[in-house]
């Protein structure tokens, strides 16, 4: 009975082995937000589906799966499943592990696309249901936040005033007053 346990826990690996929960804990935790370039529009080529490296990625249950993409399959307002494929956070993913070989890195990927960074402002739907998704995630795990919002309302004269508030909230309700942000561009922009 032991050796067929192991065999169907073993073969479940191997056929789904980007949905096996780890046991692990990631060590670091970052926030991926935005538009759709941070959604991840890049058509999947193939190993791009491929678990990326030693990364985690937190699921729709509240759990820590292998990362893989598309990333932001799991987020709480993202468009169609079809339209999820892969962005940014699968090669900062891959950078990471390089340069954090004994450190768990953690990705809780959050985007949607065609929104505009007022969407993204504490009090608005994209922003508190993140805040929803991330809340039985330990503060003290967070590392930094990557923005990537796109086109839309880029060149609002108010963008920058904007995104310094929303860094803020995130500083805020993530409990780190020095909490890294990593902004994107998807063109050059004098506004942004």
């Amino acid at each position: 009975m032991r050796t067929l346990k192991h065999f169907i826990l073993l073969t479940l690996f191997l056929v789904f082995p980007s949905s096996i929960i780890w046991s692990a804990e990631p060590d670091i935790v970052f926030l991926l937000i935005g538009q759709s370039n941070m959604a991840g529009r890049a058509h999947l080529i193939d190993g791009d589906d491929k678990s990326i490296g030693t990364t985690l990625l937190f699921d729709d249950k509240g759990d820590w799966i292998q990362a893989s993409n598309p990333l932001n399959r799991f987020a709480t307002d993202r468009k169609v499943i079809s339209m999820q494929r892969i962005g940014p956070g699968a090669g900062f993913a891959a950078a990471m592990n390089e340069a954090l070989d004994d450190t768990r890195v953690g990705l809780v990927v959050n985007a949607r696309g065609g929104s505009s960074i007022d969407q993204w402002i504490k009090g608005q739907p994209l922003y508190d249901n993140t805040m929803k998704r991330i809340k039985d995630v330990p503060r003290e795990k967070f590392a930094g936040v990557i923005w990537h919002q796109g086109e839309s309302n880029a060149e609002d004269p108010k963008y920058i005033e904007k995104a310094q508030l929303l860094v803020t909230h995130l500083r805020t309700d993530l409990e780190n007053k020095d909490l890294v942000f990593i902004a994107g561009e998807v063109f050059g922009n004098k506004n942004v």
